[in-house]
């Protein structure tokens, strides 16, 4: 979906606040050491998508952390933006850190035959 500058700025707002207050205000020790990597906001901002990156093996303890977590974090939004509508926030495991690593160690391994010099239309140089 395009995303329109005034959209950009609301959801680019919204992953600060969160960042800050999951840095600072929020003291539960299966949140430590994530990343919010971004937030998707509807056009009404009645409901706000949170996407999260984390370690693989930790995904269901921070999973749980955010869950009991949630209220709180949407109290603390609420008092920083000044927004009609506090949104509901739904948080979402953002696994794309892993998709990455798993193409890199693809491409670490390619075969032989993948390395002969080709010209522009593919065929092997002799």
């Amino acid at each position: 979906m395009k995303q329109k500058s005034s959209s950009r700025k609301v959801n680019e707002a919204a992953r600060t606040k969160i960042a800050s207050i999951l840095l600072s205000e929020i003291s539960d020790p299966r949140l430590n050491l994530i990343t919010v990597t971004g937030v998707e906001c509807s056009f009404d901002r009645s409901l706000c998508a949170v996407f999260i990156s984390a370690d693989k093996d930790r995904y269901e303890e921070v999973a749980q952390g955010l869950e009991s977590a949630k209220g709180r974090i949407r109290y603390l939004l609420g008092k920083d933006l000044d927004w009609r509508v506090t949104p509901e926030i739904r948080f979402v495991i953002d696994v794309s850190a892993d998709h990455a690593e798993r193409i890199t160690e693809a491409l670490k391994n390619v075969p032989e035959t993948m390395s002969i010099p080709k010209d522009e239309d593919g065929s092997p140089i002799v």
